[in-house]
């Protein structure tokens, strides 16, 4: 008996010891476990192109400009950041076709962030550096959803074979001088696509040289160039692309600034 109580006092000791020895190391490996952190690398926004400089925020910050032959793009202060090798280059502008496309992985590329250019008959949309990010392909053009026509306000109208502007809504009688918005003076007179129908920039024909003249009949453009396109650079570029000997045409501004 006395042996069974001595054995019962020793098994009573060691087994609280044992157990907390065991929840003092169950407690370590716990506390040893939640210190551990994940550490997330922190994202390094791109830097800014320092090229891409902004004179005049009514223009692009990239506009097509052609040397020897071929079409690059010069930033606002007239500096080659994409160098001339396409036969095609305009504006960085959306492109309807891709921005509907069935492939949705295409659409990106139908933003205004792109442009297109062309080279050795293919075309291409490029980025703000000049890489080629998208070929076309038939296959990935969609259909264009058209805006509302913007219904014109002006036109011109011609009177003894010179051209004059009216206001269609309120012109009746073409012998009342009083209701031309621009009395028929010009050789030629064509009314450019723009946002802002109210305040049409108007390519006009003087004495055999064309300028840029505003619904109010204020020169815009002095009359000194040989031809200005008919084209979309007022819209998309708020630019004109003209020329003084027929053949070199160039980019200018409101302001008859050339690029």
């Amino acid at each position: 008996m006395m042996n069974m109580k001595n054995i019962l006092k020793v098994l009573c000791v060691f087994i609280p010891v044992f157990v907390f020895s065991q929840t003092r190391s169950v407690k370590k490996i716990t506390v040893k476990n939640t210190t551990k952190t994940t550490v997330k690398k922190g994202t390094v926004a791109p830097k800014a192109n320092p090229d891409l400089v902004i004179i005049n925020k009514d223009l692009p910050v990239l506009i097509p400009k052609k040397k020897d032959g071929k079409f690059g793009y010069v930033n606002q202060r007239g500096k080659f950041i994409i160098q001339p090798e396409y036969h095609i280059a305009v504006f960085f502008y959306e492109d309807c076709n891709l921005l509907n496309s069935p492939n949705e992985k295409i659409r990106k590329f139908g933003t205004k962030e792109y442009a297109t250019v062309e080279k050795d008959m293919i075309s291409y949309r490029i980025d703000h550096t000049g890489k080629r990010v998208y070929q076309f392909k038939d296959s990935d053009l969609g259909k264009c959803k058209f805006e509302e026509y913007k219904q014109q306000p002006f036109q011109a109208y011609i009177l003894n074979g010179f051209y004059g502007i009216i206001e269609k809504s309120k012109f009746v009688n073409a012998a009342d001088y009083r209701q031309y918005q621009i009395y028929p003076q010009y050789q030629y007179l064509y009314i450019m696509e723009g946002d802002d129908v109210t305040d049409p920039m108007i390519v006009a024909s003087n004495n055999d040289k064309f300028g840029v003249i505003d619904v109010n009949n204020k020169i815009i453009i002095p009359f000194e160039y040989s031809n200005i396109k008919r084209n979309f650079s007022w819209k998309l570029g708020k630019m004109f692309e003209v020329t003084k000997d027929g053949t070199n045409y160039y980019y200018i501004d409101a302001n008859n600034k050339t690029y």
